[in-house]
């Protein structure tokens, strides 16, 4: 691994341009035509096939979408009604047969700064516990391997809770367990920013990967049974993350770079890394990551964010000006093809078993045609079965392989406390 890692850090964005283009070549020519795709037909045969297993789905924004839209409330905006202003409410989630959601409790990078990444991610927790108590006969929550399989026998949808970003524990391990205790079941290492001990995809490097201290919260992930999401982070990041997690890893909300060239996404090379490692790629729906062009529109949006963010303290005229640079330069939504264009690649390098869905639903602007809202799943099942994909497979990806995961890192936190 310190040679593929070599390999990183010497050949920059050289690096990234040949993976990029050695991918293009791999990838399946339809996915590069100009003539336009056929729109997707769902067949019983498909609704079959996707309602014998279950989604488990890695990335999902509601928690914030309720703090910014509802102030926090399932009275002002209650989701057993529906709600077409946002992608998530009950009814649709039944529709797409979610089984499982990891919850983002998703804080704002900037409150690193301000000294509320703590506070606000534990209310954000505290959101998704009110979520459960509210529709109990809807949610269950889930704090390990077999609450997840009790509520699916149940008919409940199993609810955990993923941290998006390392600033949320404020350089602090002891905060880490603390976010753990109320339920915390993975942690982005970092989100926009990089961080005094993990470097992000989308700022400059710090530590040209982990920090010392950055080894150590991976490894007391492993302990506690976390997951270690490397969604975000810079590819040295990553490689060194897999270097030195016993557990199986995954990216939460991450897509394939060989087929859209945007930081955020996951190059081949680290793909490769993730087989030997046996974690998890949940491919990200936005349409920024996942549609070529538009990604290349897109790499430059933390950038812009981050220097709009200083000087617009405040967050009215933050959204605004966001809005206006997101008007001059438009992304095209690309459609279901260029989703399955993604999970195809990351199946060819990293292998079926390595693959599954975080679609950032109520995280992101715009979506792929096709997959507007968390009712369409089973759009992505015909797509796979029209390429050929087995049901078995299509299981697997929908959320066998991060059952297998969440699984073994469960198993390595039992060994390495035992050991303790």
């Amino acid at each position: 691994m310190v040679g593929q890692r070599k390999t990183l850090k010497d050949s920059g964005r050289t690096s990234a341009i040949l993976v990029w283009a050695v991918g293009v070549l791999a990838t399946d020519s339809a996915a590069w035509s100009q003539e336009p795709r056929k729109t997707v037909v769902v067949t019983q045969k498909a609704r079959e096939v996707h309602d014998a297993s279950f989604v488990f789905d890695g990335h999902n924004d509601l928690p914030w979408a309720m703090r910014t839209r509802a102030s926090s409330s399932f009275e002002k905006l209650d989701i057993s009604r529906p709600q077409p202003e946002i992608h998530t409410d009950i009814a649709r989630l039944r529709k797409g047969n979610v089984g499982a959601q990891f919850w983002s409790v998703y804080v704002p990078a900037s409150t690193r700064q301000k000294g509320t990444a703590l506070s606000d991610t534990v209310e954000q927790i505290e959101l998704v516990h009110a979520m459960v108590q509210r529709y109990p006969d809807v949610f269950g929550f889930a704090r390990n391997y077999e609450d997840i399989v009790r509520l699916r026998s149940e008919g409940k949808i199993a609810s955990l809770i993923g941290v998006e970003g390392g600033h949320s524990i404020e350089n602090s391990i002891a905060n880490l367990r603390r976010l753990f205790d109320f339920g915390a079941r993975y942690m982005t290492l970092t989100h926009s920013d990089t961080l005094d001990w993990a470097d992000s995809a989308t700022d400059d490097p710090k530590s040209d990967g982990l920090s010392a201290f950055g080894e150590e919260i991976v490894r007391e992930m492993n302990r506690l049974g976390m997951l270690v999401d490397l969604s975000h982070v810079s590819p040295e990041t990553m490689v060194d993350a897999l270097r030195v997690s016993e557990a199986p890893v995954i990216f939460s909300h991450s897509s394939a770079r060989a087929v859209a060239d945007h930081p955020r996404n996951v190059p081949d090379d680290v793909l490769q890394l993730v087989t030997e490692n046996g974690g998890v790629v949940m491919v990200n729906f936005f349409s920024g990551f996942v549609h070529p062009e538009s990604a290349l529109r897109m790499a430059k949006m933390f950038d812009v964010g981050r220097e709009l963010r200083a000087k617009y303290p405040d967050d009215e005229q933050y959204d605004e000006a966001m809005a206006r640079w997101r008007a001059e330069n438009p992304i095209e939504p690309g459609s279901i093809h260029d989703l399955v264009d993604h999970i195809a690649h990351l199946v060819k390098v990293a292998g079926v078993d390595h693959v599954g869905i975080g679609s950032d639903y109520d995280g992101v602007s715009k979506l792929p045609t096709q997959l507007e809202d968390v009712s369409t799943y089973p759009v992505i099942t015909q797509a796979l079965l029209d390429r050929g994909f087995a049901e078995e497979d299509i299981h697997k990806i929908m959320s066998g392989n991060i059952m297998r995961a969440y699984r073994e890192a469960e198993k390595v936190s039992e060994r390495l406390r035992n050991r303790d």
